[in-house]
């Protein structure tokens, strides 16, 4: 019979914790910072859209 084993320095599930949502911190790193690129990657890529389409007009 073969025996598996969870390696100690690989994360698993028998040691994760939920976000604590007390601590300032990991909002800031797990939610805001998303959100926050989520909106900046969109307002890029609107603002190279409009770039190219007033290249468009003005040839």
């Amino acid at each position: 019979m073969i025996l598996i084993q969870i390696p100690t320095d690989v994360p698993n599930p028998d040691n994760n914790t939920p976000i604590n949502l007390n601590s300032m911190f990991e909002v800031l790193l797990y939610i805001v910072t998303p959100v926050i690129l989520i909106l900046v990657y969109f307002y890029l890529r609107r603002k190279a859209k409009n770039s190219k389409d007033e290249k468009g007009n003005k040839e």
